[in-house]
């Protein structure tokens, strides 16, 4: 079951990165790390909380990130490769039945990825991943949407 003080954190994680990342970090890649820490380190079911860039139409590029190693390469397929290419948010209850999706880490159960955007352009997707099943729904697409804004004057 989803924590119903959820929304409540999101709005003082926001508010906290905020003044951490406006006007702060010197560049995109330190706000990116500076999201990713905060995110990771405030909502408990986070497994994986990280970046990946986008490096061709089909192949996308690890950056800053928090928890397990990651795959430094995602190819051809999977949840980050589709939100890159659909540019629209893509919440994953349970990532067996996601056709296609890559597992870094066997751990991981559950994912929401969201596009990171310059213009019309995906630069980059913010991927979240959990251990427990379901643990992401369409409650959280615009608070993080509201959180990326927050790399806009970066892109």
């Amino acid at each position: 079951m989803i924590d119903p003080r959820r929304a409540g954190r999101y709005e003082r994680i926001y508010a906290q990165l905020q003044e951490l990342v406006e006007g702060k970090s010197p560049n995109l890649i330190a706000a990116m790390a500076t999201i990713c820490a905060v995110l990771h380190a405030k909502m408990p079911h986070h497994f994986w909380t990280g970046f990946y860039f986008v490096a061709a139409d089909d192949e996308l590029h690890v950056g800053p990130y928090q928890g397990a190693v990651a795959c430094q390469v995602l190819r051809g397929r999977g949840v980050c490769l589709h939100c890159a290419t659909t540019r629209q948010p893509v919440v994953v209850p349970d990532v067996e039945q996601f056709p296609g999706h890559i597992a870094c880490d066997s751990r991981s159960k559950s994912e929401i990825v969201l596009p990171v955007m310059a213009g019309e352009r995906v630069v980059a997707v913010l991927d979240i991943d959990s251990d427990k099943l379901a643990q992401f729904d369409q409650d959280d697409v615009a608070p993080l949407a509201q959180i990326l804004t927050l790399l806009q004057p970066y892109l």
